[in-house]
C-alpha cells in the first residue's frame, strides 16, 4: 500500500455522497454516466455492497458500486468503479475491489467491459490473477441491443463483455 492510499479511508457510501460519485462518474469519460438520482439511490440502497474511498477531507476520491444478483445472491456484480483523475495511477481501483469483495466474501465476481476499455479490462484482470481466480468473457449484451446514442444517430453501443471471476472458496482471504 503507497502512503496515499494509506492516508485515505475507505467506506459504504452516504447519501451525500451522491453528487461527488456522479462527478467522477462524469469526469471518467468512460463510464456510462446514470442520472445523478440514480447515484443518490445507490449510496441509499446499494451502500453495503459499495465503497467510497475519501481523501483527507472527507471528499470522495475514487468509489466502486456493486450489487449482489438476485438470482445468484453469492455473486457480486461491479456495476461501477472510477478514480478521480487527480488519484490515478496509484492502484487505488485495485484496492477499492479488493476491499469491496473482502468485506461481502462473494462466491463469484461479474462485471461487464466493452472491448475498447483498456483500463478496466486490465484491473479485473489483475484482480483474477492477484486472487489466483479464474476469469471466463462473453458477451452479455450486443451493442445491437442500445439505443443509437443521441449524438450519433449512425452509432451503436459497443458490446457488454460479461467477466465472471472465481468461483472464490469460502473463507479464503482476498
Amino acid at each position: 500500500m503507497t502512503a496515499a492510499q494509506a492516508a485515505m479511508t475507505l467506506e459504504s457510501p452516504r447519501v451525500e455522497d451522491g453528487a461527488a460519485i456522479w462527478r467522477i462518474a462524469r469526469d471518467s469519460q468512460v463510464l456510462d454516466l446514470n442520472s445523478s438520482y440514480s447515484y443518490l439511490l445507490w449510496c441509499r440502497d446499494f451502500a453495503a455492497t459499495s465503497l467510497v474511498a475519501r481523501a483527507a477531507d472527507g471528499e470522495p476520491v475514487a468509489f466502486v458500486t456493486g450489487y449482489l444478483r438476485p438470482d445468484r445472491p453469492g455473486t457480486l456484480v461491479v456495476w461501477q468503479i472510477a478514480v478521480d483523475e487527480t488519484h490515478r495511477g496509484r492502484g487505488l481501483a485495485g484496492v477499492l475491489l479488493d476491499a469491496l469483495t473482502a468485506r461481502v466474501s462473494p462466491e463469484a465476481v461479474e462485471t461487464t467491459v466493452t472491448p475498447d476499455n483498456t483500463p478496466s479490462d486490465r484491473l479485473f484482470t489483475a484482480y483474477a490473477a492477484r486472487h489466483g481466480l479464474g476469469l471466463e468473457r462473453e458477451v452479455l449484451f450486443d451493442g445491437r441491443l442500445f439505443p443509437a446514442p443521441v449524438d450519433d444517430d449512425a452509432g451503436t453501443h459497443q458490446p457488454e463483455v460479461l467477466y465472471r471471476i472465481g468461483p472464490h472458496t469460502p473463507g479464503a482471504s482476498l
